[in-house]
């Protein structure tokens, strides 16, 4: 784990976008958006559409890894 945040690029609702996050935040992701059936950009254009204005996106798709796995770990 480096820690360091790693920058890519998405799409969201036709709109390319850049964004940094930690290689275990990535991954986390593609696992729920691959559990869900979908494209990494369509999960984050999800994520995207539900933050509110006084949040960035970064931190939004961090939370919702952190939220995703808290209520699978509660499910057990």
């Amino acid at each position: 784990m480096s820690g360091r945040p790693v920058k890519r690029s998405l799409t969201l609702r036709g709109h390319r976008t850049s964004v940094s996050l930690e290689d275990e935040f990535w991954r986390a992701l593609r696992e729920i958006a691959a559990e869900r059936g979908i494209a990494v950009n369509a999960l984050a254009a999800e994520i995207d559409e539900s933050r509110g204005m006084d949040v960035g996106l970064a931190s939004a798709l961090r939370v919702h890894v952190l939220t995703h796995f808290q209520r699978r770990q509660d499910e057990r």
